[in-house]
């Protein structure tokens, strides 16, 4: 796949908890050199709307690392996130509640927060802390509930990204691959397996061992 095919499918990264300002321009600068997607945190979403071209797709996150915020607060950021401008919504899963057997509550956080937007919801579901059933249980909670994507990890848990949990998340929706896809090879693994996204800090690199 070539750069320019590429390149739209990624959304270049930065979320760590030491994230500044200057970092969140520099990633959408270098986002729109290569033509890449955005993901930024949420309290730099209105300064990263008006620095960016009004073409540029501002995703961010909402219940994140862990998904463990009350649901009114998460459906509540999800709605200031979209009045702030973000485009798209990348939604920590409650694992413990799935974990826990709570599917009902667990689906019917995630109804409430895609029927309060009119964006597209990704939701992450954090696979390596999931056993398959379990992340079969997520898939069809997400599915059920709306949403427009699932998300293989947010990059903090102890995992990220697999082939095989790839090829079972896109048996429901569209597939975001994130956590630890640094390099060509590893975001065309992801795509062959049948991710339509990849989630990356390293979008630049990844773009860089692309065929032009």
């Amino acid at each position: 796949m070539k750069q320019d095919e590429l390149a739209p499918m990624i959304d270049h990264t930065v979320l760590g908890p030491e994230t500044t300002p200057a970092d969140v321009r520099t990633v959408i600068d270098d986002a729109e050199s290569w033509g890449m997607n955005v993901c930024v945190p949420p309290c730099y979403v209105p300064a990263a709307r008006e620095y960016a071209h009004s073409d540029t797709t501002i995703a961010t996150v909402i219940g994140f690392p862990h998904g463990q915020n009350a649901p009114a607060a998460k459906q509540a950021a999800a709605v200031q996130a979209w009045e702030d401008g973000a485009d798209e919504l990348d939604v920590v899963i409650n694992v413990g509640r799935l974990k826990a057997g709570e599917t009902e509550s667990v689906t019917a956080e995630l109804v409430d927060i895609v029927e309060a937007v009119s964006i597209p919801v990704k939701v992450i579901v954090e696979t390596a802390l999931l056993s398959e059933p379990e992340t079969h249980v997520a898939s069809e909670a997400a599915k059920a509930a709306g949403s427009d994507y699932l998300k293989t990890s947010t990059g903090f848990a102890a995992g990220g990204a697999t082939v095989e949990d790839v090829e079972l998340l896109a048996e429901y929706l569209p597939v975001k691959a994130s956590g630890g896809v640094g390099t060509y090879q590893e975001a065309m693994t992801m795509i062959e397996a049948g991710a339509d996204r990849i989630g990356a800090s390293s979008g630049v690199a990844i773009l860089e061992g692309a065929p032009d």
